[in-house]
């Protein structure tokens, strides 16, 4: 049994990493792996506040000088932040992860040797929600688990409408209209539209969850109960 989970950068690093939210993440998926030495986890590590530091950066940057910025550049920048996140998350997880943290999802010749595989961003044109699908296409995981600082999908930004409602399930063609077709650097949206289009194609469901909570993280793996939106 395989299950997937995009780690927000967020959650891993909101200001500084979070050692207190790291150390009870990994007690816990280390204790639901113990169950059952069947059971493997593979983490993609998002940018976090260290990809948004430095995009800003090359974009203040870019308009004090007068260089135009482009979102290849800004991609890459935060394509090195999921990687230093991903390998704070390797280490952290000591013997259970066997193998070097994975930067290009579609190699041929990946190798999933411990019950944990980290991996973080690939190149630029999407999140590491798109990585987490490539994953899980690869390895037969039907359920990707979105975790990030929002505990469910919204009908629209709460932070801009008070009218707007949360949700427990929502369709991929519904979903789908909210996110868009085009990615952003950047861009905070549940589930990035890159990912949302394989995701949809290949018939895979999506469990939209807040981070911080590790016993709603737990029913999730568990096949439980919980307080999320799930897109599918």
């Amino acid at each position: 049994m395989t299950k997937v989970l995009s780690v927000g950068g967020s959650i891993i690093v909101p200001d500084k990493p979070d050692v207190d939210f790291l150390a009870g993440f990994v007690k816990m998926c280390a204790s639901w792996l113990d169950e059952d030495k069947s059971r493997r986890l593979i983490l993609v590590a998002g940018g976090g506040a260290p990809a948004r530091v430095y995009q800003n950066a090359y974009n203040d940057v870019a308009a004090a000088t007068g260089f135009k910025s482009d979102s290849d550049s800004a991609d890459w920048i935060g394509i090195m932040a999921t990687r230093i996140n991903a390998q704070l998350l390797k280490a952290s997880f000591g013997a259970y992860c066997k193998n070097d943290v994975v930067y290009n999802p579609t190699l041929e010749n990946l190798s999933f040797d411990g019950q944990v595989l980290v991996a973080s961003g690939w190149k630029p044109g999407f999140s590491t929600d798109t990585d987490a699908v490539y994953l899980g296409e690869r390895f037969g995981a039907k359920t990707i688990v979105n975790l990030s600082n929002i505990e469910k999908v919204y009908t629209d930004d709460p932070r801009k409408n008070p009218d707007a409602r949360p949700l427990d399930t929502i369709s991929w063609a519904d979903f789908r209209k909210m996110v868009g077709d085009e990615w952003v650097p950047g861009k905070n949206c549940p589930f990035d539209p890159i990912a949302s289009k394989k995701a949809s194609e290949l018939g895979m469901k999506v469990i939209c969850a807040a981070g911080k909570n590790i016993p709603n993280i737990h029913a999730i793996l568990n096949d439980k109960d919980y307080v999320g939106t799930t897109i599918g």
